[in-house]
C-alpha cells in the first residue's frame, strides 16, 4: 500500500507538472508585443534614439513602465535603478540579436499573463546576456525563448509570495534554446528554479535555487551538463525527464522533505552520468523509473528515510564507488526485478568484516531485506527502522529465510567510507535543536501519556 502511495503522489508530482503551461511549446501568438505609449517607459526614447551597437546608461532612480529593445545595444544600469513594470506584461522585451540588460532592479508587481509568459526580461533572440539583475513581482524572472548562446549570470530571482506553483512561473525558464549558459543566479519562491525544455548544449553552473517546486528541471533537452550548484527545499532537488546524456557532477540535492520528495528524479532519462554529488537530507535520496544505461558514481548519499526507488522498469544502471551513509533503509525497489548493477559501494549499516584486509567486505551486501518489505506496506514501520527489533528480524532473516525478496546486493562492498570529492553542506537553522523534531518528539510522547492515562482508568 505504501509504495503504491508513493508511486501515486511521485506520479501526480510528475503529471501536475507535465500539464502545465510551464511544459507546453509558447504558441507564436503569445509573444507579447511593444508595449502601448500609456506603458512604456520614459527610458524608451533613449532606446529608440540609440544606435544599433551603442551602450545605453541609466542613472539610479526609479523608471515606471515597459521596455523594447529591437536594436543590438548594451542598456546597463549604474547605481542600481530600478524598473517598475506597468504590470501588463513584461518589463523588458529583447527582440533583437546581441542585446545585454546589467545592473537593474526589476519589480514586476505581481501583474501580467502566465499563458503570454509574462517575465522580468522575457527574450525571443539570439546572443542576450542578462547579468547583475535583482528581479521580484514577476510570474517568470527571465524567460528564453528561442534564444541560442544566451547567457544569465549574477541574478537574483524571487518569486510572487503568496501563490500557488501552479500560478506562477519558472526562475530562469529556457524554450527552445541551444548553448545557453546560467551560471551564479540564486533563486527562490517560484514554481521551478530552472525549467528547460527543448534546448541542448547548455551549463547550468555554481546555482542556488531552494524553497520552490523542482530546483532544476530538464524535459526534452539532451547533451547538458550541470555542476556545483545548491538545489534545497523542494518537492524535487532536480527532476531530469525525457532527456539523454546529461551529466552532473558536484552539485547538492538537500532537504526535500515533502512526502515523496525526492533530492534526485529520472523519469525516461537514459546515458546519465552523476559523480561527486552530494544527496542528503531528502525523503527519498534518488529515484529512477524507465530509465537506462545510468552510470552513478563517487556519490554521497545520506540522511535519507529511503535511499534509492527504483522500478523494474528500469535497466542497465550501474552504482559504483558511492557512499551510502545513515539511510534509514536502503532500497525500496517497485516490481519483481531490477538489474541494476552495484559494486564497489560503501553502506554504513553493512556489518560485514574484511579478514583479508583488501579494503572489501568479506561477503556481498544485500540491499533487499524482510524489513524493507514489511517498510514498503506499513507505513508505521518507519518508526522502527534504527531499532533493536528491525535488526533482530534481519538476523532472523538471514538464519531463517522462509520469505524471498527480490535480491540485490552490492558483490564488493567497500569495508571503509572512500574519500569523495563531493561539495561540503551546512544545513540552514540545524545550529541547535530541530523545532519539527521536537514537536514531533513532544506530540509523540503527549500521545503516549495520554494512551497509559486511559489504560488506568480502565483498571
Amino acid at each position: 500500500m505504501r509504495a503504491r502511495l508513493l508511486a501515486l503522489a511521485v506520479g501526480a508530482l510528475v503529471a501536475a507538472g507535465g500539464a502545465s503551461a510551464d511544459e507546453a511549446a509558447p504558441p507564436a501568438q503569445n509573444l507579447e508585443g511593444r508595449p502601448g505609449v500609456s506603458e512604456t517607459s520614459p527610458l524608451q526614447a533613449r532606446i529608440d534614439a540609440a544606435a544599433p551597437g551603442a551602450t545605453v546608461e541609466v542613472a539610479a532612480g526609479t523608471w515606471t513602465g515597459d521596455l523594447w529593445i529591437d536594436k543590438p545595444l548594451r542598456l546597463v544600469g549604474r547605481g542600481r535603478p530600478r524598473l517598475v513594470g506597468s504590470s501588463r506584461g513584461s518589463v523588458v522585451r529583447v527582440r533583437a540579436a546581441e542585446v545585454t540588460v546589467e545592473g537593474f532592479d526589476i519589480d514586476g508587481r505581481g501583474g501580467g499573463d502566465l499563458a503570454r509568459d509574462t517575465a522580468g526580461v522575457h527574450v525571443a533572440a539570439a546572443r542576450a546576456t542578462v547579468r547583475d539583475c535583482r528581479i521580484a513581482g514577476c510570474l517568470f524572472g527571465i524567460y528564453l525563448r528561442a534564444s541560442d548562446d544566451a547567457t544569465v549570470a549574477g541574478c537574483t530571482i524571487a518569486g510572487i509570495p503568496g501563490k500557488d506553483p501552479g500560478e506562477k512561473g519558472s526562475g530562469i525558464h529556457v524554450w527552445n534554446s541551444q548553448r545557453f549558459r546560467l551560471e551564479r543566479n540564486e533563486i527562490r519562491d517560484v514554481r521551478d528554479g530552472f525549467y528547460i525544455q527543448s534546448s541542448s548544449g547548455g551549463v547550468v553552473r555554481g546555482n542556488v535555487a531552494r524553497d520552490l517546486r523542482y530546483g532544476l528541471h530538464y524535459m526534452f533537452s539532451d547533451d547538458n551538463l550541470f555542476e556545483d550548484n545548491l538545489f534545497e527545499n523542494g518537492a524535487a532537488g532536480t527532476a531530469l525527464m525525457y532527456s539523454k546524456r546529461i551529466t552532473f557532477r558536484r552539485n547538492r540535492f538537500v532537504r526535500n522533505r515533502g512526502f515523496a520528495s525526492v533530492g534526485l528524479l529520472l523519469k525516461a532519462c537514459d546515458e546519465v552520468v552523476a559523480e561527486d554529488n552530494l544527496i542528503a537530507d531528502n525523503a527519498r535520496g534518488i529515484f529512477l523509473e524507465g530509465s537506462y544505461d545510468n552510470v552513478f558514481r563517487g556519490n554521497v548519499v545520506a540522511a535519507s528515510d529511503v535511499a534509492l526507488v527504483i522500478y523494474d522498469s528500469c535497466a542497465r544502471n550501474a552504482f559504483t564507488g558511492n557512499s551510502f551513509v545513515g539511510n534509514l533503509s536502503p532500497l525500496s525497489l517497485s516490481g519483481r526485478r531490477t538489474d541494476t548493477r552495484f559494486e564497489g559501494n560503501f553502506w554504513s549499516d553493512a556489518s560485514e568484516p574484511d579478514l583479508d584486509g583488501d579494503g572489501r567486505s568479506d561477503r556481498p551486501y544485500r540491499l533487499s531485506s524482510v524489513f524493507d518489505h514489511l517498510r514498503g506496506n506499513l507505513t508505521a514501520a518507519d518508526l522502527l527502522a534504527q531499532s533493536l527489533a528491525a535488526r533482530a528480524l534481519g538476523a532472523a532473516e538471514l538464519a531463517f529465510p522462509v520469505l524471498a525478496p527480490v535480491a540485490v546486493e552490492d558483490v564488493s562492498p567497500l569495508a571503509r567510507a572512500p574519500e569523495l570529492a563531493v561539495p561540503e553542506w551546512t544545513p540552514r537553522g540545524r545550529s541547535g535543536a530541530d523545532p519539527a523534531g521536537m514537536l514531533g518528539a513532544l506530540a509523540l510522547l503527549s500521545a503516549g501519556g495520554a494512551t497509559l492515562a486511559r489504560g488506568r482508568r480502565r483498571r
